[in-house]
């Protein structure tokens, strides 16, 4: 019998564009579902701690890049 890896939901953060999002697609492996309260990344749990951090990073990032740093 095969071990199933348990799946968890994480919202999507505020602030996180198309392009950042296609970007986590690329890097890492989850799903991303509809629900009634807006779109959830689904995976496991190390990999949706590597896609948070990617995209805080991102956004950390884009801000400096609109701040002119």
């Amino acid at each position: 019998m095969e071990d199933e890896k348990q799946e968890f939901e994480m919202g999507i953060p505020n602030g996180v564009g198309e392009a950042m999002l296609a970007h986590a697609f690329e890097k890492f492996d989850f799903k991303l579902e509809q629900t009634e309260f807006g779109p959830k990344l689904i995976g496991e749990y190390d990999e949706l701690v590597k896609v948070r951090d990617f995209l805080e990073n991102a956004i950390r990032e884009r801000l400096q890049e609109l701040e002119g740093e």
